[in-house]
């Protein structure tokens, strides 16, 4: 088969790497309700199916059972520490930028799907990677979040891809399911948030050890 014409990515742990920036925010926001940090690395299991699902898990993490108007409050704070500096202790992982400014000169179409609010998706996507991408979309209001195939079927559209001609690259159990659902093949990578195992249990069509055998993936299928 020909090489895929389109790729779209999740985010957080699979072309950012934002575990301690989303421990910095979720900590300080626990901290002004006057309620006790969470280890960096249990971030890692409580991120994933969006904003509104971290707030819900870190409370029932640290056993804090907030009304509703204090969840409401308790999330408005946190989106408030992150909106403000979104690219706090955050990076691209090594060798991505290069691999994707490549496929993109070669002629690839590019993108971003992620669960994470739009505003904060888009400003990540555009320091770490100015100028890579053709489409990058967030959490947004009215659209289901993933694993529901219906954005990133939208996206693929966008990009004037059908979605047997797009490989979905993730990091969790989650992205692999929305490739899935969407009818696309799904790549998960193992640098990011979980493990190979989660990977491999929801489906996983390809594991990508690094960047450069990503673009082995990418390029070979």
């Amino acid at each position: 088969m020909n090489a895929y014409c389109a790729c779209i990515f999740d985010l957080d742990g699979t072309l950012a790497d934002t575990l301690h920036s989303i421990a910095y925010f979720g900590n300080g926001t626990l901290s002004a309700f006057g309620l006790p940090p969470i280890a960096v690395q249990e971030y890692r299991t409580l991120v994933g199916n969006g904003a509104a699902v971290l707030m819900d898990r870190m409370l029932a993490r640290v056993g804090a059972d907030l009304p509703e108007e204090e969840r409401r409050r308790f999330r408005a704070e946190y989106d408030r520490r992150y909106a403000a500096d979104p690219l706090a202790l955050a990076g691209a992982y090594p060798g991505l930028p290069e691999v994707l400014a490549r496929q993109r000169q070669a002629g690839r179409k590019l993108g971003v799907l992620s669960n994470k609010p739009d505003s904060m998706t888009r400003a990540i996507v555009a320091e770490l990677y100015p100028g890579v991408f053709h489409a990058v979309h967030g959490q947004r209001e009215g659209v289901p979040i993933k694993p529901d195939p219906a954005a990133l079927l939208a996206m693929a559209e966008e990009l004037g891809a059908a979605p047997e001609e797009v490989l979905y690259i993730g990091d969790s159990g989650v992205d692999m399911d929305t490739g899935r659902n969407a009818g696309m093949d799904a790549c998960g990578v193992l640098w990011g948030f979980r493990q190979r195992e989660e990977l491999v249990e929801h489906g996983a069509k390809y594991l990508a050890g690094g960047p450069l055998q990503l673009e082995e993936i990418i390029e070979k299928r």
